[in-house]
């Protein structure tokens, strides 16, 4: 519990070329992959890819790009970010990690949640009046399939099953983490069952989900289960100074979260609210010393065991997105490694933007 796991996440934004011309679902995806294997080669703990059924974001099938990213590193883990399990099956959810986790020699994982989008529930035939029940049966069934003996279990949303084996079998198991974006239900379901936490900071001064931590914590310890990794999933980019990131990241963030907002009623983002968000709030945007500085800061006030930095946001292009995976694995994580180490995570006194 006391190793710092430091990752990356991406949803495979659809990007921008150098041209400024939108780049084909295909090319997103393969890019991800070259991204993947740059991050193993930096020495980057985790690589999460999330999975979404939407024109802006290219993987709807994580475990093929996992499996491909597979192939081509050597160490990383490769996980989710998230696996939408409301709308899947956990029978084949199971199946296919742990195909992956053969294909990658025992290095799959899974985070479980809810998504953050709601495309899945209408294009695979699933009632958005059922979002709860679907979610708490499917991951008690998931809590089942992850013993990986014969499973009897009956639910509502599924077919019942009666001391059925579910192949293939793995190694070693595999670890499945449950995702969380602010609900103490949710924390304390994922206690219940023993599942690794990871919440999902995207909005807000990052300290405020200390609760959260806390709570989680003293569920395990209620229920006499022992300590488990807690892990934040949180937006970033890192550039060569404070400027550049902001200054680079902005325009295509602004497209991104002005889409969510007209879906979700939220007003235009404005140059003010995003910088006091990179100051303040959820986003781990700076140059290395800044980024690092802040992660930190993080892990120390929630006490994590994993921090994942979503990588991508918007249109942002390849080419800055490995320049920003560079600086993440060769000076910032090291950086953040050292300032832990020393207790010298006081957040800076503002980046000049």
């Amino acid at each position: 519990m006391d190793t710092l796991e430091l990752g990356l996440d991406t949803f495979g934004d659809v990007t921008v070329d150098g041209q400024g011309d939108r780049t084909s679902y295909a090319q997103v995806i393969r890019d991800v992959v070259e991204q993947a294997v740059l991050a193993d080669r930096v020495g980057i703990d985790v690589f999460g890819v999330g999975e979404h059924h939407r024109d802006d974001y290219a993987i709807s099938a994580p475990e093929v790009v996992l499996a491909a990213i597979a192939g081509r590193t050597e160490r990383i883990k490769l996980g989710t970010a998230v696996t939408v399990l409301s709308s899947d099956d956990p029978v084949r959810v199971f199946e296919r990690f742990a195909t992956l986790d053969a294909v990658s020699n025992g290095r799959a994982e899974i985070t479980l949640g809810r998504g953050s989008f709601t495309e899945s529930f209408p294009l695979f035939g699933y009632d958005l009046a059922d979002y709860e029940t679907l979610f708490a049966e499917k991951l008690d069934l998931m809590a089942h399939l992850l013993e990986e003996g014969p499973v009897t279990w009956e639910g509502t949303v599924r077919a019942a099953l009666r001391d059925q084996q579910v192949y293939p079998k793995t190694e070693s198991g595999i670890t499945a983490w449950v995702g969380v974006g602010g609900s103490p239900q949710s924390v304390v379901r994922a206690a219940s069952y023993g599942f690794p936490l990871v919440l999902a900071v995207i909005g807000g001064d990052p300290v405020r989900f200390a609760p959260y931590a806390e709570l989680y914590r003293r569920t395990l310890e209620q229920l006499g289960r022992g300590p488990l990794p807690i892990a934040v999933h949180a937006p970033g980019f890192v550039a060569e100074t404070d400027q550049d990131a902001v200054d680079t990241l902005f325009p295509h963030a602004k497209i991104a979260l002005d889409r969510i907002g007209r879906e979700r009623g939220w007003p235009p983002l404005t140059r003010a609210r995003f910088e006091a968000d990179v100051r303040e709030g959820a986003q781990h945007v700076g140059s290395p010393e800044t980024v690092a500085r802040k992660i930190a800061r993080t892990v120390r006030a929630l006490g994590l065991q994993r921090f994942d930095l979503k990588y991508t946001t918007g249109t942002l292009p390849h080419a800055e997105l490995m320049k920003s995976i560079e600086l993440y694995g060769t000076v910032v994580a090291p950086r953040v490694r050292e300032l832990l180490a020393d207790g010298s995570d006081e957040q800076p006194e503002g980046i000049a933007v």
